[in-house]
């Protein structure tokens, strides 16, 4: 999947080699300020590194249309972006994003109950709770359907329960359509639930790798 060789940028991140498999749901955990959030977003091509290479499926970026990647690639940061008034109109953002055909409202309803979101599809998503607008975010990015999911704390906002039942039924049905998820999370109990691997930030800030 990926591949950081060599890779610097600012005094933030620093690693001689990180590997991240396929098909596989990784944590990254680490205190706050740790560059969990950084590594992330050179995952999406939203920061490029000072030093070094960054690639997927064996590709450089710098190979890459940024386009292209974004759309097999798709990060959600954590504060939730809306996109349309309405309800349905962000759900129908994600098919949009990714190149895609608008789906039915029945589809548009089942990923938004997938993510623990039980609103109408003609609500006013601006009048969403943050939790609300996190679970909407998740069920875009669901009918997004990229190869891989970045979520940078995406259940931050919800309470415990909550955040675990969603990110069970999120990451069931990532695994179902054998997508990849790398998670940054604030909560070490929930990355060793969840994860197949987990990545320790000091192991991109001081030179590492990958914990099985």
């Amino acid at each position: 999947m990926f591949q950081l060789d060599n890779v610097k940028y600012k005094n933030i991140i620093n690693t001689k080699q990180l590997t991240i498999p396929a098909d596989t749901i990784t944590a990254v955990t680490g205190p706050s300020g740790s560059g969990k959030s950084t590594l992330l977003r050179l995952l999406n091509y939203l920061v490029s590194p000072d030093s070094g290479t960054v690639s997927y499926h064996g590709k450089p970026f710098s190979a890459w249309e940024p386009t292209e990647l974004r759309r097999q690639v798709m990060m959600l940061p954590q504060q939730p972006v809306l996109f349309g008034e309405t309800v349905a109109e962000n759900l129908q953002a994600g098919r949009l994003f990714s190149g895609r055909e608008e789906v039915s409202e029945e589809k548009l309803t089942a990923a938004a109950q997938q993510c623990m979101l039980n609103k109408q599809l003609s609500d006013s998503a601006e009048n969403l709770s943050g939790g609300e607008q996190q679970r909407l975010s998740l069920a875009r990015l669901l009918l997004a359907g990229p190869d891989v999911y970045l979520l940078d704390e995406p259940t931050s906002a919800l309470d415990e329960d909550m955040e675990w039942n969603v990110m069970e039924r999120f990451l069931a049905e990532a695994r179902r359509a054998a997508k990849g998820v790398i998670f940054v999370s604030h909560a070490a109990a929930m990355a060793d639930h969840f994860a197949d691997h987990t990545i320790q930030s000091d192991s991109f800030t001081r030179g590492g790798g990958l914990k099985p």
